[in-house]
Order: structure tokens, then sequence, then C-alpha cells
């Protein structure tokens, strides 16, 4: 009878759609998928190993140091929970909104990333703000870098980060240039993850040191 399936009943369109995608080969993202990009996403990695050493040596340097206060104030007197906390706050929303920015790239919606990569900056700008005034509070009650050798210590230590900081924003605001020059394409695509990367890197040091630095300045 021509109303009788003899190979059962068909597939539901969605089940049909989920079948077909899985078959589908996968594609790498764009960044990826060119090999001279891919190459130089790996080369970036070394970067941020050795920016890890730099960071690295300021933080034992910190460790060295921070007992050698002089007549200044110590890390218990100095240190305030409240701005470090409002600071790591918007370094990792910024974390977030970056990674949501490469989501948005990666499904070819470039004005949705432009929009993530504005709020990444904005928010690293105002880490930045609240830092410089976190210094400028610390220097008004005469604890400057030249102060004690801990003093020397947290500013070099902190204010690297910040500088790193301050490239980052700069460097977001190049590649969104370059984008609406150019748009999406596998070179610009390979820009913003790679200064994703660096962003989430950056967010990482810090964690290191809120939790050295402040923290620990309250606690021990």
């Amino acid at each position: 009878m021509s109303g009788i399936s003899l190979d059962g009943p068909a597939p539901a369109p969605d089940a049909w759609a989920h079948r077909q995608a899985e078959a589908a080969p996968e594609r790498l993202p764009m960044e990826f998928a060119d090999e001279e990009q891919s190459i130089a996403i790996t080369g970036f990695w070394m970067f941020l190993v050795t920016d890890l050493l730099i960071f690295a040596s300021l933080f034992a340097s910190y460790a060295v140091y921070k007992p050698m206060v002089a007549n200044g104030p110590s890390a218990l007197q100095l240190f305030h929970l409240g701005p470090a906390l409002l600071e790591t706050l918007l370094l990792l929303t910024s974390s977030f909104t970056v990674g949501i920015a490469v989501w948005s790239m990666r499904r070819g919606h470039p004005r949705a990333m432009v929009a993530w990569m504005i709020l990444t900056m904005l928010l690293g700008m105002g880490f930045v703000g609240t830092e410089l005034h976190e210094f400028i509070g610390d220097i008004g009650i005469g604890a400057s870098w030249h102060t004690s050798a801990f003093l020397s210590a947290f500013f070099l230590l902190v204010s690297t980060h910040g500088i790193h900081v301050t490239f980052g924003i700069l460097w977001a605001l190049a590649l969104l240039l370059q984008v609406a020059r150019r748009g999406l394409n596998p070179v610009t695509a390979r820009k913003i993850y790679t200064f994703s990367l660096y962003w989430h890197f950056l967010d990482i040091i810090w964690v290191f040191i809120l939790t050295v630095v402040y923290l620990g300045g309250k606690v021990v």
C-alpha cells in the first residue's frame, strides 16, 4: 500500500539536522585554518612564556623586599582591599567579554565582536583608572616608590602589570581599526585571537597579584 513506508518512520527534522551536523567534518576556526597564522599563534605563546618569566622575577623581588619597610608603612598598614577587589571584578569581567568577542568572531558576527571588544576596552580603562587612583592616594600619604625597598618592589610589580593592561587597550583599539578597514580575514582573526590570549594572561597575573600582594599583605 502506498501509505505504508517499508523503511520505518521518517526521522524528525531536528534529529536529521543533528545527525547531518555530526556527520559533517569539523571546521577549524579562521585563525587556525591558515597554516601561517597558526604558526604565528604558536610563536605568540612563546612570547607569553618570556613575559611570564619577567613577572616571576618581579614576584620574587617583591617576596624578598616585602619585610624591608624602613620608615614607611607595611603592607598591612597600606593596602585596602576595596580598590583591589573592584579592580579584580573589572578585569575578570573583561576576560569574559573578550571571550565572547572571540566566540562572536568565529561565528561570523563582526558587529557583535566589535561591541564586545569595546566593552572589554572600557572595563580595562576602569581597571587602569582605579589603579592610578590607588597609586595617587598612596603617594599622597608619603608611600611612594622611593620610601622603602618594599614599596619599590610593590610599585614595580603592580605598575608593570598596569602598563601591560594599558598597552592591551591600545592594541585592541588598533585591531578594531584594522577590522573596520580590512574586515575579518585569517590575519585579523589571528590578531584578535592572540589579543585574547594576552588579555587572559594579564587576568591570571592579576589573580596572583591579588593573592600574593593584597590578600597576603593582610594576612602575613
